[in-house]
């Protein structure tokens, strides 16, 4: 029960070419991240090796709730106070690019389903508030909902939706863009594990690892912090209910019903958020008790539960990723730390870093700077 509902699904083998001749550039991480920096950098004439410890979408980017979603950790006027209005700006319309891109790139891993933000209590509605307004001034689309749905209504204070989010498949997603790489002549090594970047002949690597980055780069260590998210999925339910992601409580709650019918739900971790800061990937009695006791009160009873999971993802002190080259190094990348929003800006920030390994590099780059924060 322990193996995610992501991954249980059967997967086609993968197959990848060998290079012909040594790689130009590593990849560690087999994720989103790793597997669109090798997709870019092969289709711009790089010999790009990609490392994944187990298979491909394994960690983070097959563990997580599903959500495709614009914008990152902090809400839209809190990340206008704390970065400014114009870098703020920037940041949500990267999001929204590389939203653009993943539905471009996605197939039928991707629903275009918008999503919700719910008040749990009355400060929260107050905060939704301020961030639909900040939204609203600076041009992008939302709206605010005080009308909601059985059975929302009878437990959340209004909701933020936001259009152009939706709901992904993670693990099928970043399967597609493996395949995509390995199409464009990246070698994609599975069961792979780096335990040192000495090891690696590449003159470029890239560290891509987002949680599991412990032990590669001791700087790395000092400012992504692994963070546990505990999940179920049910059996397909008799009714749809929800249409779309919903997430409450300032994200602490996630939740999506999927086309099959069986809801997908997460979080919780603020029950023990010490023993939640880990990277240690099993479920906890306390968190999925925290989660059943939701499904029970949200629908009366708790449906089956056909999958109980945990993943990794990585968190920054300031809830912005790192991507970049890495101070002090004239040879390591990283792109990581998504603070749990990696399904989109996982694909923005691979991205980022291939193209300034080209050679062009983007000035939205600069908001995730790796030496911003003392590495």
């Amino acid at each position: 029960m322990q193996t995610p509902y992501w991954l249980a699904e059967p997967a086609e083998a993968f197959r990848s070419a060998t290079l012909r001749g040594g790689p130009e550039v590593e990849i560690v991480g087999g994720g989103v991240t790793g597997c669109t920096a090798a997709l870019v950098l092969a289709r711009g004439g790089v010999r790009v090796r990609l490392h994944e410890a187990r298979r491909i979408a394994s960690g983070a980017s097959g563990r997580n709730g599903g959500f495709a979603l614009r914008g990152g950790a902090m809400p839209y006027d809190v990340a206008r106070r704390e970065l400014g209005a114009a870098r703020s700006r920037v940041l949500w319309q990267l999001s929204e690019r590389a939203l653009e891109h993943l539905a471009e790139l996605a197939g039928d891993s991707f629903r275009r389903t918008s999503s919700l933000r719910l008040a749990a209590d009355d400060a929260e509605r107050a905060e939704l508030r301020g961030e639909h307004d900040a939204l609203v001034d600076d041009g992008f689309a939302v709206v605010w909902e005080d009308e909601l749905s059985t059975p929302l209504g009878a437990r959340f204070h209004g909701a933020i939706r936001h259009p152009p989010d939706g709901a992904l498949h993670p693990a099928r997603w970043v399967r597609r863009l493996a395949r995509l790489a390995a199409e464009a002549g990246a070698e994609i090594r599975e069961e792979s594990r780096v335990e040192s970047i000495a090891d690696l002949e590449g003159e470029t690597v890239v560290i891509a690892t987002d949680g599991y980055t412990r032990g590669l780069l001791p700087g790395l260590d000092r400012v992504v912090q692994p963070t546990r998210g505990q999940m179920v999925a049910t059996a397909p339910l008799a009714e749809r209910i929800f249409t779309c992601p919903h997430y409450a409580r300032h994200g602490f709650d996630y939740w999506q019903q999927l086309p099959d019918g069986r809801l997908v739900v997460g979080g919780w971790r603020d029950a023990s958020l010490e023993t939640e800061a880990t990277a240690v990937e099993e479920t906890t009695p306390l968190v999925q008790e925290q989660i059943e006791r939701f499904l029970r009160e949200l629908l009366g009873e708790v449906p089956q539960i056909t999958h109980r999971w945990a993943g990794i993802f990585g968190v920054t002190p300031d809830r912005l990723p790192l991507a970049g080259r890495f101070p002090g190094s004239e040879r390591v990348w990283v792109a990581c730390g998504y603070s749990g929003h990696g399904n989109v800006l996982g694909l923005a920030c691979g991205e980022l870093v291939a193209k300034a390994i080209l050679g062009q590099p983007a000035p939205e780059l600069e908001l995730f700077e790796p030496a911003r924060l003392g590495i």
